[in-house]
């Protein structure tokens, strides 16, 4: 009864809410989309009318920011801490780290994870070097959560597909899990019906969902809501049916609150939508002001790294803009405190709950953003190099020197001449740099590597 009362006792006091429990907690990350993806953020080239009505009834932010690419985003996030501490390969999680699904295990949560993994291995057998780094990730089993199903779980001939007819690695912690394909059916369907059912199995315990989607990732493949649609047909990659997969993405997660409010859920359950990193670079959209916004994914633009960021909690969470910033390690602390927990004061995080936001508080908000971003070593990872930036509101440093005024049109930044600096422009710089600088005190970085894993010079 003693740890039961230590458990709840900080989250009553925080929002003095009128819940008699810890709510239940499902957050989702898409894969690959910006901000220029969303109607609620000024996109006009897709409809996206579930993720709209989340905005508008619950608070969206307009400065989140992810890492440019999916593992360091994954990493990060569900760590929280920045990617110089604890990077290892593209494609895996160091096993020895604790993720939120534990820390959320230990704040008295049921927890599943469903959805795309790719965190345990990632290099084709064929690719030079990779016996070093094949399997040496996390292993579903191990993250934490007491329930998985999973795409890409093991090695990159394992993967299967992730939409029509998915293959996933299911089960439960501490099992190995089995391998499961699922004819006729389309992968995000699957993982909207496990979220549902696995809270609808724990109604006596507040649970929490980890719901990383494989929308709208390439291949750009026919939907259930597509003309064409047909899983007894073989795959058509087209560029054409990137606007179906972004739209599917939203129609998964309206699915997924019809179905919380079908169950008597959906009042005590928080929904989190985030994004892993911006658009696939061959997907061009509109915004309403007018301009066309190429995707960034993999790059440090604005158009790689601003997201989306919405939460709805009905009746709890009054409808609000909010321009915090917020990055990737912010949500382990801001789930725990959801959850009326908090992380040991030995253990180390970067991250800035925002969890206060959500109520209307202002305190405790983040100054400032860093990325320490080097996908290197893995496979296909030859065309990046590594970058270290920081920013707020208003600028873009970099460790090399560049400095981007940002603009308040959304994924604008502009390069500012050095040699022009205006006093504001050098008082960002000394700002920024000194970000950077606490960021990376006191920790070796990682060492400097081409795709192969092989040491290459300073950049």
């Amino acid at each position: 009864m003693r740890s039961i009362l230590l458990i709840l006792l900080p989250w009553i006091c925080c929002f003095h809410a009128n819940a008699e429990a810890p709510p239940n907690i499902v957050l989702i990350m898409a894969d690959d989309v910006g901000i220029e993806g969303l109607g609620c953020y000024g996109g006009v080239s897709y409809r996206t009318p579930a993720l709209d009505g989340l905005a508008r009834d619950g608070v969206r932010f307009t400065h989140a920011y992810s890492q440019p690419l999916c593992t360091p985003t994954r990493v990060q996030l569900m760590t929280g801490k920045y990617n110089h501490r604890n990077w290892t390969y593209f494609g895996t999680l160091d096993p020895n780290e604790t993720t939120f699904g534990h820390r959320m295990k230990d704040a008295g949560y049921a927890t599943a994870i469903f959805g795309k993994w790719q965190l345990q291995s990632y290099d084709p057998p064929d690719f030079p070097g990779s016996d070093e780094r094949r399997g040496t990730g996390m292993h579903a089993k191990d993250t934490g959560f007491d329930e998985y199903a999973l795409y890409h779980a093991l090695n990159t001939e394992d993967k299967g597909s992730r939409y029509a007819n998915p293959t996933m690695l299911e089960g439960a912690a501490g099992e190995a899990g089995e391998l499961k394909t699922y004819p006729g059916k389309f992968g995000e369907d699957i993982w909207v019906d496990k979220t549902i059912d696995f809270l609808g199995r724990h109604r006596d315990q507040p649970a929490f969902v980890y719901y990383p989607m494989a929308l709208p990732h390439w291949p750009f493949v026919p939907t259930p809501n597509s003309d064409d649609w047909d899983p007894e047909k073989p795959v058509t990659e087209s560029l054409e049916y990137a606007t179906d997969m972004i739209e599917y993405m939203d129609t998964a997660i309206g699915n997924l609150v019809v179905g919380l409010k079908s169950k008597g859920l959906r009042e005590n359950t928080v929904v989190i939508f985030y994004s892993d990193n911006g658009t696939h670079l061959d997907v061009s959209s509109q915004l309403s002001d007018g301009r066309t916004i190429n995707g960034g994914k993999g790059l440090t633009r604005q158009t790689g790294v601003h997201v989306p960021l919405i939460v709805s909690w009905p009746g709890h969470v009054k409808p609000a803009v909010v321009d915090s910033l917020v990055d990737a390690s912010d949500f382990m602390p801001t789930l725990l405190e959801l959850a009326g927990s908090k992380l040991p004061v030995d253990v180390m995080c970067d991250g800035v709950s925002f969890a206060g936001q959500l109520f209307g508080r202002s305190d405790g908000t983040r100054q400032s953003v860093f990325c320490w971003y080097d996908p290197r070593p893995g496979y296909d990872k030859s065309q990046f190099s590594r970058e270290v930036f920081a920013l707020d509101h208003q600028y873009k440093y970099f460790r090399d020197g560049r400095l981007f005024k940002l603009t308040d049109r959304p994924l604008e930044e502009l390069p500012i001449d050095l040699g022009e600096a205006s006093e504001q422009d050098r008082a960002a710089i000394a700002k920024l740099k000194h970000v950077i600088d606490s960021a990376m005190a006191g920790v070796a970085e990682p060492p400097l590597v081409d795709m192969y894993g092989e040491s290459i010079q300073s950049q």
